[in-house]
């Protein structure tokens, strides 16, 4: 690999802020934030908002409830003018 042409690979810590989840991985994104890890060390931080234990494929669980289609969201303002 020559020189100075890829970025720098390190280990971040990424952290599902809806669940509280965090794992360990190695990554070339980086932040200025830092969180201590399970083995005492201090790791940059990326937040995300969704991983394997808060999406819905993976833990069979909706977070969105069905609003209804146009045809119903249009009855229930109907409904409401009455």
């Amino acid at each position: 690999m020559k020189d100075g042409i890829h970025p720098v690979y390190h280990q971040v810590l990424f952290f599902d802020v809806s669940s509280g989840y965090k794992i360990l991985t190695g990554s070339t994104k980086s932040s200025n934030e830092k969180m201590e890890w399970e083995d005492g060390n201090s790791y940059p931080v990326i937040r995300v908002d969704t991983s394997s234990a808060s999406h819905p494929f993976y833990t069979g669980k909706q977070r969105n409830t069905d609003k209804g289609g146009r045809v119903d969201r249009f009855n229930q303002r109907a409904q409401q003018k009455k």
